[in-house]
């Protein structure tokens, strides 16, 4: 029987009280969630002609619109936050003491602030009339701050023989560092990059407050200016918009799984085979 370092093993008493736990647990919160669509749907909000408006071409061709604008802004995002979190990493790891020092600050600036302010204050100081760009902007220096600090610790953890071995081959540490350490780097820290990407993805449902015509302000839009039976359709409207939300994570973790299952089997093919020892060569 394995010890656990964190806490003993339960015994046949606890197992059984956490069974019961767990089963009282459960039933609590289906009695809440219930109690919710009860009272939802006493109030009208469960109808089916508040899903009907679904139906709409309208209102289809404003969430595809509202989807298209997500995508932009987190395209550009993206590549923004990728290219500067590798300046910001390289920055850090800098043997420049100015270099280092200024990088480190700006990481440790950007980090502090909250997000929302980065944006507001890009959109209104700056990009007033683009505010797509002021909301790609924003997430690409907040979430390139966090991608630096992923790829700095991925290249702190690789072993201290693999620069040394290239700089004994007479190569410079700017080749070091982009044909050795980083893309070791990135291969070990993909998971938690992509992940930071899905972050990012959600995080420009931030754009309504600049008025960007992403998937929320879409959403806030069509429930609060189409009126069936007399309420606005939220509920049917946060639930189809959530759902493309998580679809749209789904898909981008997918990706990242597939990317490292594919390089976990690109790397089995390239490892040399080990060299025959004394018994087996004779």
């Amino acid at each position: 029987m394995s010890a656990n370092v964190l806490y003993d093993a339960p015994g046949p008493k606890a197992k059984a009280r956490n069974r019961v736990y767990a089963v009282v647990g459960s039933l609590i919160l289906v009695g809440l969630i219930g109690v919710s669509v009860m009272r939802l749907a006493d109030k009208g909000h469960l109808a089916p002609e508040m899903w009907d408006i679904f139906n709409y071409a309208g209102i289809r061709q404003n969430i595809a619109d509202g989807l298209l604008a997500t995508l932009k802004a987190f395209g550009i995002a993206a590549v923004g936050s990728l290219v500067l979190g590798v300046l910001l990493a390289l920055g850090k790891l800098s043997d420049h003491r100015a270099v280092k020092w200024a990088a480190t600050a700006f990481v440790e600036v950007f980090r502090s602030i909250p997000l929302l302010i980065t944006i507001y204050a890009v959109w209104v100081g700056f990009l007033t009339d683009y505010s797509m760009w002021a909301l790609a902007l924003g997430l690409s220096v907040y979430n390139g701050c966090v991608q630096a600090e992923i790829l700095r610790a991925g290249v702190e953890s690789i072993p201290r023989g693999q620069g040394e071995a290239a700089y004994s081959l007479g190569m410079r540490k700017h080749q070091v560092m982009m044909t050795v350490l980083l893309p070791q780097a990135v291969r070990a820290m993909l998971p938690t990059i992509i992940s930071q990407l899905v972050v990012t993805l959600k995080d420009t449902s931030l754009g309504f407050i600049i008025l960007y015509p992403e998937l929320l302000q879409t959403a806030r839009l069509i429930a609060g200016n189409t009126q069936v039976n007399g309420q606005y359709p939220y509920v049917s409207t946060t639930v189809v918009i959530g759902a493309i939300y998580i679809l749209l994570c789904l898909a981008l973790s997918g990706l990242a799984t597939w990317i490292e299952k594919r390089g976990r089997r690109t790397a089995r093919k390239t490892k040399p085979a080990a060299a025959p020892t004394a018994s087996t060569a004779g």
